[in-house]
C-alpha cells in the first residue's frame, strides 16, 4: 500500500484533533484512551513527559509480574507512544519503565540515531532498570525501530541473559520499503552523492532494503533461545512495509496479525500501540498463564476504538 493523499489528509486531521483529545493525565492511569490521538494530545500539554504509570523509580517487581517492563518507542518519542499502554501495565500490577533515546536534530523525536548509539542508551537504560528494581531481567515491548535495536542489543552488547520476553510491535525487522517510498528517497539521495553519509547518521535510514546494518542486527531468535519473542504487526501498515517485514520464524516466537484476530481491526503503523487487541495481546504475552481473548471491535486508524 503506497501512502497516499488519503494517510496524509488523516494524519493532518489526528494532530488537529489532538490539541482538544483528553490527555495523558492521572486521569489517564485510571481509564486509558484507547487512540493515538490521546498520545499526542499529551505531547501537546506535557512535553516529552514519561507516559502515566511509567518510571517509578520506587516500584519493585511483585511475585506475579516478577520482570519490569521498558517500553521502547520508534520514530517517535515516549509520550506520544506509551500514553495508552504504560498506565494500562502499571494498572496490571507491572513495573513500567520508558525513555526517549536516539534523538537529534528533530528536537523530541527519538530513535534518529544510528542504530548502534541508540543501542547502547536503551543498554544502559535496561542496567538502570535492573539496578533499581533488583530483578536480574526485564521485558522489553518496542514499537517501529523500538522493537528492532534491541537485536543489535542482543547480538553485539551482551543483552541476551536481560531479557525474558520480547515484544515488537510492527518492527522493521527485515527491512522497510515505507509504502514504496523508500525506493524515490534512495534516489535522491544517490543523485546527490550523500546517500552512504545520510544512512551512517540516520537510524532509520539502516533499516532500507538491503542495507548492511539489517546483516549487523541479526533478527534471529535462534541467538536467544531463552527469550521469549512476539511479534505484533497490522495488514493495514503504511511505514513498516511489507507487514511481514515485522515476523519472525522459530520455535520460540507468537507471531500475531491483527485482522487474523480482528477483521475489523483497520490499525495502521501508528494506532496499533493505542489497540485494545494490540493492548490485549501484549498482556498476554506477559503473563500467558492468565491470557484471555481480545475483545473485536471497529479500530480505525489513528482514532481508535469506535464506541469505547
Amino acid at each position: 500500500m503506497r501512502i497516499s493523499r488519503r494517510w496524509i489528509a488523516a494524519l493532518a486531521a489526528a494532530v488537529a484533533m489532538a490539541a482538544c483529545w483528553p490527555a495523558g493525565s492521572a486521569a489517564a492511569e485510571e481509564s486509558p484512551t484507547y487512540s493515538y490521538l490521546s498520545g499526542l494530545a499529551a505531547q501537546l500539554t506535557g512535553p516529552s513527559q514519561p507516559p502515566p504509570g511509567a518510571n517509578d523509580w520506587s516500584c519493585r517487581p511483585s511475585e506475579a509480574h516478577p520482570n519490569p517492563v521498558v517500553l521502547l518507542h520508534g520514530l517517535s518519542n515516549d509520550t506520544v507512544t506509551w500514553n495508552t499502554l504504560s498506565p494500562v501495565l502499571a494498572t496490571a500490577g507491572y513495573c513500567v519503565f520508558s525513555t526517549t533515546y536516539g534523538t537529534g536534530p528533530l528536537g523530541p523525536i527519538g530513535a534518529i540515531a544510528p542504530i548502534p548509539d541508540s543501542a547502547r542508551q536503551i543498554a544502559d537504560f535496561i542496567d538502570r532498570v535492573r539496578a533499581a528494581t533488583g530483578a536480574r531481567q526485564v521485558d522489553l515491548v518496542g514499537h517501529s525501530m523500538g522493537g528492532a535495536i534491541p537485536f543489535y542489543y542482543l547480538n553485539h552488547l551482551g543483552g541476551v541473559p536481560n531479557i525474558d520476553d520480547y515484544i515488537a510491535l510492527a518492527a522493521p525487522l527485515h527491512g522497510s520499503t515505507l509504502s514504496g517510498t523508500d525506493a524515490v528517497f534512495s534516489s535522491v539521495l544517490d543523485a546527490l552523492g550523500v546517500r552512504d553519509a545520510v544512512a551512517d547518521r540516520c537510524g532509520p535510514c539502516q533499516v532500507s532494503p538491503g542495507s548492511p546494518m539489517l546483516d549487523v542486527l541479526n533478527p534471529d531468535p535462534a541467538i536467544a533461545p531463552g527469550i521469549d519473542f512476539t511479534t505484533i504487526v497490522s495488514r493495514y501498515d503504511q511505514i513498516a512495509t511489507p507487514y511481514t517485514t515485522g515476523l519472525l520464524d522459530g520455535p520460540n516466537v507468537r507471531n500475531i496479525v491483527l485482522q487474523d484476530l480482528c477483521s475489523t481491526d483497520y490499525t495502521e503503523h501508528y494506532e496499533l500501540t493505542a489497540d485494545p487487541v494490540t493492548v490485549r495481546e501484549v498482556l498476554n504475552a506477559l503473563d500467558p498463564a492468565n491470557a484471555r481473548p481480545a475483545d473485536c471491535a471497529v479500530v480505525l486508524p489513528y482514532i481508535g476504538p469506535l464506541g469505547r
